[in-house]
């Protein structure tokens, strides 16, 4: 990791304020930043690489909004093949190079019907239905305690100022837990059921192993989801990847707004 601090030190010129994770068809907020500087992942070492539709692999850094941000295009998943500690090495890194920050973002499955494909949801909470850690193994005290306290998974305040701003702009921003499963298959009929039943408001196939990790490295730490469908059951429908990329595009207006307010209100 400190190799890694060392090439991204060496050519960037300022320490980002906030990192963000974008999830998938996600990407494309990075187009906004002025005085970017990319680094491809393989110019890192020892670091994932996604194989996945909708991500990029490389870090964007730059100025949004009078910010100094990081832009994470493609983060990596469980079921790629990677270990649950591999997938959370860009929280490491950001902790490493002085990020307090950090956005997560992700494309969801939604469950809750009062949602609608499209909107922006903000994670209050979590279910880790994967059942697994990235904190499992011998702890790395440099980084964070050996038992994380997980009662708030985000930063309420600062999702609160976010919320209130929407609010005078008279729009609502609605709130729920997410369940990570593994994937890559979407979730059957049962496992949604099973995971409503357990209070899961929308689903997906990342950000847990994420949070968990930011919250090991006391990071300052909001979450989004993109609702781009229904979880399976919900409305019967067949489900793609393809239309969880178009659905995340059409809600860039919204998902630009909402980080935009993250960005102020940080």
């Amino acid at each position: 990791m400190i190799e890694n601090k060392k090439i991204i030190m060496n050519k960037i010129t300022d320490v980002p304020e906030v990192a963000i994770i974008l999830g998938s068809g996600l990407a494309y907020f990075t187009d906004f930043f002025e005085d970017q500087i990319k680094i491809d992942y393989s110019e890192l070492v020892d670091f994932p690489t996604s194989t996945v539709l909708g991500h990029e692999n490389e870090f964007v850094f730059g100025r949004y909004k009078e910010r100094k941000i990081l832009g994470m295009r493609g983060r990596f998943h469980y079921y790629e093949g990677y270990s649950v500690n591999d997938i959370t090495k860009a929280i490491y890194l950001f902790k490493e190079i002085g990020v307090k920050n950090v956005i997560i973002t992700n494309a969801a499955g939604g469950i809750n019907l009062n949602y609608s494909p499209g909107e922006i949801v903000a994670i209050k909470d979590v279910l880790n239905l994967a059942f697994n850690n990235p904190l499992i193994g011998k702890n790395r005290d440099e980084y964070g305690p050996r038992f994380p306290d997980m009662s708030k998974v985000i930063d309420d305040k600062w999702l609160k100022r976010v919320e209130n701003k929407l609010n005078n702009e008279g729009e609502k921003l609605n709130k729920g837990t997410y369940a990570w499963f593994t994937g890559p298959s979407f979730e059957t009929k049962s496992e949604i059921k099973m995971a409503k039943y357990l209070g899961a408001d929308m689903v997906g196939m990342s950000t847990v192993p994420e949070i968990i990790s930011a919250k090991h490295c006391s990071l300052n730490l909001i979450a989004f989801s993109c609702i781009t469908n229904f979880a399976c059951g919900i409305k019967n429908k067949p489900l793609n990847h393809e239309e969880v990329i178009r659905t995340a595009k059409k809600a860039e207006e919204k998902f630009k707004r909402i980080i935009e307010i993250s960005l102020e209100e940080m």
